[in-house]
């Protein structure tokens, strides 16, 4: 009888992908979709994209300076827009 850690469980299962991502520069939103017994609810979670110069490849960070602030402003603002737009369209759906 073989037995999983955590780790292999983890390991085995598709990483998820966002519903959807909105991009201005290096600013990325990525917006998860929860399916709950409640209803669908969307969380997002904001990253800046740097080229890590040590080892030559793209990284990303969840702390912002202060001229990134007006660009996740506008991430948020879009991403605001397009979860309501899929909060309407399931309202607006007579099947439902």
């Amino acid at each position: 009888m073989g037995s999983s850690t955590p780790t292999d469980t983890y390991m085995d299962k598709p990483r998820e992908r966002p519903a959807h991502e909105v991009r201005i520069g290096a600013i990325k939103g990525a917006i998860w979709r929860n399916d709950t017994a409640n209803g669908v609810r969307f969380n997002v979670t904001f990253s800046r994209l740097y080229k890590d110069k040590e080892q030559d490849q793209w990284a990303s960070t969840s702390s912002f300076g202060r001229d990134d602030l007006l660009l996740v402003a506008k991430v948020a603002d879009a991403a605001h827009t397009w979860i309501f737009e899929q909060t309407q369209e399931k309202q607006d759906d007579p099947q439902n």
